[in-house]
């Protein structure tokens, strides 16, 4: 049984997170706030105000917020749908209430023909409006209200208006609503716009048959119109009634005989042959005027510029290519031009062309959408986006199957391609593409997610040419466009093997050709401006010196000796290791020394890098953790504290005061910030509008330079207006950043109402970033790839790029190795550009061959090691910290083939469940509440996760021992232990759940 605040949080989610913007063009704000008594007065005035001033979509916007933060009463959510409805917006309360949610196709239909109504409303806006309006009150689709209001507009404003606002009233009503919109139509006689709504034209001997048929009826509901529109004004529901009678005597069939889905289907084969306009099958159109379905109208015409014709030219032809062109030298124009071409070409063909735009991080599926594919084709081709932050009410083959375009993760893609395999169908398969645009191609190499999918392409293009030997008709398979800005030489420290990487990426993609750039690019784009700013290493580190006591404590109480210097990338690794193998070996003394060194260490990374006092709230925050950890509620028992807690958390509280005190004076700061700080000043005070990135390595560290920036004055008098910029992966200690707070940022960024950000790498590839005067690397340098990426965000005139280092760190010698490196990647492309042809395809061919061979060899191996037809029984898993018992493989199930819940009752009394410091944002239908821990140690265990109503305790392997025939092992992801762990049986559990609802409400 549901709960009024169960039902009440429900309807919290789909108003606020998922139906919001559907809702924005459906409610009728001022007659459903008459309905609405949680509401008070003065917020009820705000949100009338706003309609008034500004417009109805605003006034809802307010009234969701409204709901969304102000205190609601338990069960408010039962009056807002009663609300919805007697407010005659009951369109609205089917998406409120999911019991009536009309299904997607028929949304699909409705989308169309309300598109249609808009198109044509310089013809309908002629009707005469009164006897429309008359019908349509009758026939149930306006309400009194409305009948009222459109009388009171014609009254006021004449029958155009009037009809205007009939219009926009009908469109909103639920689906079903067209098919009475042309019963009115044509019970007053409007013939014509029937034909020119429906597409269907009548012959003349048809005419006269309509006349003859029609006649006495059309003269009949003429004269009963003419009395009851007299009767109107001295008793409207009188004139109703009779109106009723009227249409129950001569019952109404549709323009062409069809029923409502048949009119719907008439209407959108109408629109598609006539290409009035089309829309991308969304459930939640952006009702919004900033949205990529306002541009759609806009004329989107594609211009490209010469060398993005150059490298088109092949693709264009049919062929697999890879563009290789800079950072913001306009890649995904010169791929939206290729999909357009490709899919006109294809339209007269049968099936018709299908393009799947690859991308490998979540934000870059609303950008490529909203910005390119969704802006320049949606007028013409049903674009659609899917990413894990999607809301979408169907499956992905659906939504492969209804549009044209379709922007999506590559692991979705993946899935689908493996459902097809696994469940009857259910999935996708590759010949459903005729074009894969892969964004960031050098990422197809060994172990990514895009190389999963070219594999699949590859084995079946080898099938194909078996197939062609013995005559049989090959399986279609999609052609290839790879995008980078730069593919790297993978390492390579000879051009040699630089050539080769370039050669395994074309193989990868079965590149015809990887098409450079040209000479008119390079000459036209200028690199910016780079210079080395080195600050001094600081004479004392009392701080630093402190934290490296603490270390040397540690390592002699779990009798540790570490062979390289503290703070570094290599203490780091070593940690980990120390940690891995203390779990495997369930040596808890060890473990928990080796967890707490890698905080230390971090701490002393980030004394390198930021203030003092941001390490020293660091470690703070941990113990803080930690000891919360320990110290449990009164009403669960406590959790047992090891003689190595009480050693390591004196240890700290030791030297905490001495710490803080230190990271209070100034004079012990790293150098790195004051140059930092001069750098940055230096160009926004010699720019008239600088706008610029900073990157550095850590999470913390963004989150915190920003803090700096934020409360140091000379920032603001500079005009610095600063923000961050993260990743949105789950982190225990740094809250991430969600893909809706991403493009927030990079909204305002765009704007100039942020003109500095703060971020990790997830700003280097791929994602839309204003044109930047400077870019900063603080610290921070990787491999050639990252460089070119990061210096790439540099696109304004007169760019600098700046690299910030400590002396001594290494940072310079390895940013001139990277550059060495670009050298060669440049060479390399020009050698394989300039390869023979009969070379350059047995090169590529034989790195085909070894590809599926090693492809054949790991799936090979890992059926072998990986027991799928082993009994997940003898799998065993412990507590990583503790070493307790916690659960056998037997017990464990697979929620979507990708979640690992443990739901027997043995299993519950061994956690507590507790606050997550990071929740994740809401997933399609099961969302992370809280983490599940030890209730014996804490140790952090996995998640509690809500899916489909049902709380499943959810295991991340990376937090337990794995025992597998005597010998135990950790793992990172599930993946990684290739046991067939048995399907989530939802019907099962879902009885359980209900009969121990029945039972609590006995």
């Amino acid at each position: 049984m549901t709960s009024d605040s169960d039902t009440d949080e429900t309807f919290l989610w789909l108003i606020g997170d998922c139906f919001r913007n559907r809702l924005k063009c459906l409610i009728q704000v001022q007659p459903v706030l008459d309905h609405m008594y949680f509401i008070e007065r003065e917020q009820k005035d705000l949100i009338l105000k706003k309609a008034q001033n500004e417009s109805n979509q605003r006034a809802v916007d307010l009234l969701i917020d409204t709901i969304i933060n102000k205190p609601r009463p338990v069960g408010w959510s039962r009056e807002f749908l009663n609300a919805l409805e007697a407010g005659g917006s009951k369109h609205a309360a089917q998406y409120v209430d999911t019991a009536d949610l009309p299904s997607p196709s028929l949304e699909a239909k409705n989308d169309y023909v309300v598109q249609l109504v808009d198109l044509l409303a310089p013809s309908l806006i002629t009707m005469k409006t009164d006897d429309v309006c008359l019908y349509c009150y009758a026939m149930d689709i306006l309400t009194k209200e409305d009948r009222d209001n459109i009388m009171a507009e014609i009254k006021h404003n004449g029958t155009i208006n009037g009809a205007r606002l009939l219009l926009r009233r009908i469109v909103v009503k639920p689906p079903g609503w067209f098919s009475t919109f042309l019963e009115a139509l044509k019970k007053s006689e409007h013939h014509e716009l029937i034909r020119e709504l429906t597409g269907m034209a009548a012959t003349e001997d048809d005419k006269e048959s309509a006349v003859e048929i029609d006649k006495p009826r059309v003269l009949k509901d003429g004269h009963e119109l003419a009395e009851n529109r007299d009767k109107l004004e001295e008793d409207p529901e009188e004139a109703n009634h009779s109106i009723k009678e009227s249409l129950d005597r001569h019952s109404f069939e549709a323009a062409s005989g069809d029923t409502d889905v048949d009119l719907y289907n008439a209407v959108a084969e109408q629109m598609e042959e006539t290409h009035l306009g089309e829309t991308d099958g969304t459930p939640e159109p952006d009702c919004s005027d900033e949205g990529a379905a306002a541009e759609a109208s806009e004329n989107t015409h594609i211009v490209l510029r010469d060398y993005q014709t150059d490298v088109a030219i092949p693709a264009l032809e049919g062929k697999n290519i890879i563009i290789c062109l800079p950072t913001g030298s306009g890649k995904t124009r010169a791929a939206v031009y290729i999909a357009k071409e490709h899919l006109d070409a294809r339209r007269l063909e049968k099936p018709e062309g299908k393009v799947a735009v690859l991308v490998n991080k979540v934000p870059l599926v609303e950008q490529h959408y909203s910005k390119e594919f969704g802006k320049y084709l949606k007028s013409q081709y049903r674009v659609e986006r899917v990413s894990g932050d999607s809301q979408l009410k169907i499956s992905f083959s659906e939504i492969v199957a209804k549009n044209d375009i379709i922007i999506c993760t590559a692991q979705i893609l993946e899935n689908s391609f493996k459902r097809a395999k696994d469940e009857d169908g259910e999935g996708i398969h590759l010949s459903d593409f005729s074009l894969l645009v892969i964004d960031e191609c050098h990422h197809t190499q060994k172990g990514e997610v895009y190389n999963h999918v070219m594999i699949r392409y590859l084995k079946q293009k080898l099938k194909n040419e078996k197939l062609k030997k013995e005559q049989r008709e090959p399986i279609p398979i999609p052609q290839i466009l790879g995008l980078t800005a730069s593919p790297g030489v993978g390492g390579a420290k000879t051009a040699q093997k630089a050539v080769e990487h370039i050669l395994k990426i074309c193989a990868n993609l079965d590149a015809f050709k990887i098409m450079p750039q040209s000479g008119q690019l390079g000459d036209t784009m200028k690199l910016p401006f780079k210079k080395i700013a080195t600050a001094e290493v600081r004479k004392e580190d009392p701080f630093g010196d402190v934290i490296k006591g603490i270390m040397d404590d540690i390592h002699l109480h779990a009798e540790l000796g570490p062979s390289c210097d503290l703070g570094t990338q290599n203490y780091e690794q070593w940690a980990v290791q120390k940690e891995q193998n203390a779990a495997k070996e369930e040596n808890q003394k060890m473990r928990v020394c080796a967890e707490h060194l890698r905080q230390y260490n971090e701490a002393l990374y980030q004394n390198n890098t930021i203030r003092m006092s941001d390490a020293f709230n660091f470690l703070r925050k941990y113990y803080d953790q930690e000891i919360k950890k320990k110290i449990a509620p009164e009403e669960e028992e406590a959790i047992e504290i090891t003689e190595t807690d009480r050693f390591l958390f004196k240890l700290f509280k030791d030297k905490k005061q001495k710490l803080e005190d230190l990271a209070s004076k100034p004079e012990y700061e790293n150098k790195g910030l004051s140059t930092l700080r001069m750098s940055v000043l230096q160009e926004f005070t010699s720019r008239p509008e600088a706008r610029g990135i900073i990157f550095t390595k850590t999470r913390h560290s963004a989150i915190a330079l920003n803090q700096w920036i934020l409360e140091n004055r000379k920032f603001e008098e500079a005009g610095v207006r600063p923000s961050h910029l993260i990743g949105g992966g789950d982190q225990s200690v740094v809250k991430p950043m969600t893909s809706k707070e991403q493009r927030d940022v990079l909204s305002k960024f765009r704007t100039g109402e942020i003109n500095l950000l703060i971020a990790t790498t997830v700003a280097e590839e791929g994602l839309d970033i204003e044109k930047c005067n400077f870019v900063i690397r603080y610290g921070l340098v990787t491999n050639e790839t990252a460089m070119i990426q990061a210096r790439g965000r540099g696109r304004a005139e007169d760019s600098s790029y700046i690299l910030v280092e400590i002396a001594g760190s290494g940072v310079a010698e390895r940013e001139s190795v990277n550059e060495y490196r670009e050298k060669m990647m440049n060479n390399a492309i020009k050698k394989v550009q300039n390869l023979d042809r009969k070379e350059y395809e047995s090169r590529v061919k034989e790195l085909q061959y070894q590809a599926i061979m090693e492809e054949r060899v790991r799936t090979k191996k890992k059926k072998q090691k990986v027991m799928l037809k082993e009994d997940p029984s003898r799998v065993n898993f412990s507590c990583r910290n503790c070493s307790k018992p916690v659960c056998s493989g037997e017990h464990i199930e697979k929620i979507e083939n990708m979640h690992h819940v443990n739901m027997t009752d043995e299993f519950k009394e061994l956690f507590m469940v507790r606050e997550n410091p990071a929740l994740q944002e809401r997933l399609l239908d099961h969302e992370m509440n809280s983490v599940i821990a030890c209730r014996g140690c804490g140790q952090k265990w996995g998640s509690m996760m809500l899916y489909r109503g049902i709380d499943c305790p959810c295991l991340h392997i990376k937090n337990f021992v794995v025992t597998y025939s005597n010998k135990q092992k950790t793992y990172d992801r599930w993946s990684e232990l290739s046991i067939r762990f048995p399907a989530f049986d939802f019907h099962n559990h879902a009885q359980e759940v209900a009969d121990n609802s029945e039972d609590d409400d006995d």
